[in-house]
């Protein structure tokens, strides 16, 4: 009779089960293993472009444990207030406008729907960094409107968007079962109360995702708005340039400063999925 060995398997250690087993350390954790990386292949790929080339980097402009780095890197980061907060703008302003635009696709009129695509179609065709000039400086030829940079970069973006968020709207609302409406119909449901009611919390459940992407989608085109001045984070990388004279620095910290924004936005967007799964289980 042969004899047969067996090998005991090891249980995984308990930090390791307490990290897959919570998404949201799993997630955190990789962010910062990402971040890590990240940095450091940028700092092996100007170690050895610096000694190809022979260009001397001057990080004193950006380091914050210098007097000139520490005013620099203040003034880079005034730049991320005016960029959240006008991405959050156009965001929630493309959300209301989208919504309008994707119900009014719905009214049994060829009328309505016609008014529907030709909205997608225009402002999904148009750049973003066209309609920011046209908005601020078109409207105030054409129409008198003199928008502010502010303003007008809050527009511009939210036109843009929302024909993108009038397909997202559409696609969750088409995704709802047929049998809910039905049922809506038999307990005498008006179609407003019926969208309001059954179908809207439904289909923003399921558009989440894609809301969360257009959310970050927005913080990185902002960027676009530093053509028209607005002071947000490339604008004020811009203007430091002018003054110190070091790109390639000052837009390795711009690069930075995006990367934790938009990983910290991700993180947010994740943890407000999760919790709405809890709040309505299936």
């Amino acid at each position: 009779m042969e004899s047969q060995s067996v090998t005991a398997r090891r249980p995984p250690a308990p930090a390791l089960l307490a990290v897959v087993r919570r998404p949201q350390v799993f997630w955190g954790a990789l962010s910062v293993i990402a971040v890590g990386l990240i940095a450091a292949v940028i700092a092996l790929l100007i170690r050895s472009g610096a000694a190809n080339s022979g260009y001397n980097w001057g990080w004193y402009v950006v380091t914050p444990w210098t007097a000139a780095g520490a005013r620099n890197s203040t003034f880079l980061l005034r730049g991320l207030i005016p960029t959240v907060t006008a991405a959050f703008a156009a965001f929630g302003l493309s959300i209301g406008v989208g919504l309008v635009v994707a119900l009014v696709g719905f009214i049994p009129s060829p009328l309505a729907r016609g008014f529907n695509r030709l909205w997608v179609e225009v402002f999904r065709s148009v750049p973003v960094l066209v309609m920011l000039l046209w908005v601020y400086y078109g409207l105030a030829i054409s129409i008198g409107l003199d928008l502010n940079l502010f303003a007008a970069t809050v527009v511009a973006m939210a036109l843009c968007d929302s024909a993108f968020e009038a397909e997202i709207f559409r696609g969750g609302i088409q995704g709802i079962a047929r049998s809910q409406i039905e049922s809506a119909r038999a307990i005498a449901l008006t179609p407003a109360q019926t969208m309001r009611i059954v179908i809207l919390p439904q289909a923003f459940r399921h558009i989440l995702p894609p809301l969360g992407n257009q959310f970050v989608y927005m913080l990185k085109v902002s960027s676009l708005a530093s053509v028209i001045g607005f002071g947000e984070l490339t604008r004020k990388a811009n203007e430091l340039i002018t003054t110190e004279y070091r790109p390639l620095e000052i837009y390795t910290f711009l690069i930075l400063e995006y990367l934790v924004l938009i990983l910290l936005a991700s993180a947010a967007v994740r943890f407000i999925e999760r919790k709405l799964r809890e709040a309505t289980p299936d």
